[in-house]
């Protein structure tokens, strides 16, 4: 039903004139004439009766001037479900305990009147995917992965730089160190279970131990970060890496040991991605957030893999 013969309807039951009804609407008499034809012969009823003082409304005009109105409404609430600033800005953190979700709660706390819908997807691909649809609004990615750029409407900065450190278990060789140079974890055992082949920290990762000659393995299934944690405290052959903002409570009796690495310090990067045509106004105020509570990147003494650059 369309809805400009629905609007021209209800106008002219309010006015009680089609002259006055099309004033209202800046279209001609004429035209409204027409649309309330047309919409009686679609309904296959008389919805107005003219009389000397204007059109009345009939027994089954009256009966459909209510739900008219309601269609109405519902069609305004449809587009201001979708218009910039009136939904959440959606966004992309990969998952709950990372330093992303931990930026997101930061701005979450500068601007506590924006609504937010926060998502974990799980690799570029999909993230890409999502904010070329508009699925998602922003995502957080290291960008990019060797040999596939991203598409020329997404749009990216690198926000954040994280320090990683290596997690210990108690009887670890290295678990009494203040800190250990990179030089030092050669042939020390790393197991990162969550590693997937194809993803963007799986090609870090696959840098990371080519450059320095270490030895990471993700064998074994992944039963998540806790299953990881009690592995390492029992284990002292194995360490695992571990962001400095990744957010993980283990038992007291684990004895675990987070120690900073140093000669040089690897640190993963984090960019915002988004697409360049996304008008929600919040992720203007999120990008500008980051810009200003971030550090900058590339610092003295830090390691990235070269395609980690922003374009």
């Amino acid at each position: 039903m369309d809805l400009d013969t629905i609007r021209t309807f209800v106008a002219a039951a309010e006015a009680g004139r089609f002259q006055e009804a099309a004033a209202g609407l800046a279209v001609t008499q004429q035209a409204v004439s027409k649309r309330i034809a047309s919409l009686e012969r679609d309904l296959g009823v008389r919805l107005f009766t003219r009389t000397p003082r204007g059109a009345e409304l009939t027994i089954d005009g009256q009966a459909f001037l209510p739900h008219a109105r309601e269609l109405l409404r519902v069609a305004e609430r449809a587009v201001a479900s979708v218009r910039p600033g009136r939904r959440p800005l959606r966004v992309d953190v990969i998952a709950s305990r990372v330093a992303p979700s931990g930026m997101m709660r930061d701005f979450h706390r500068a601007h506590p009147g924006t609504e937010l819908d926060v998502v974990m997807l799980f690799d570029i691909e999909t993230a890409v995917a999502a904010l070329r649809s508009g699925a998602v609004d922003a995502s957080f990615r290291a960008v990019g992965v060797p040999g596939r750029p991203l598409p020329e409407e997404i749009e990216s900065v690198r926000v954040l730089d994280e320090p990683l450190q290596l997690l210990t278990g108690p009887a670890h060789a290295l678990a009494g160190a203040r800190s250990v140079g990179l030089a030092q974890l050669a042939g020390h055992r790393i197991w990162m279970p969550g590693i997937v082949p194809g993803t963007e920290w799986g090609a870090y990762y696959d840098d990371l131990a080519a450059e320095f000659g270490l030895t990471i393995e993700a064998t074994g299934p992944n039963f998540g970060s806790d299953a990881l944690l009690d592995t390492v405290a029992d284990t002292p052959a194995l360490a695992t890496f571990m962001g400095e903002h990744t957010r993980v409570v283990w038992p007291a009796g684990h004895g675990l040991r987070r120690i900073p690495v140093t000669d040089p310090t690897p640190v993963y990067p984090h960019s915002l991605l988004w697409h360049r045509d996304n008008p929600h106004p919040a992720l203007a105020a999120l990008r500008a957030h980051l810009a200003a509570t971030r550090p900058g990147r590339d610092a003295p003494g830090t390691w990235v893999p070269g395609w980690v650059v922003p374009r």
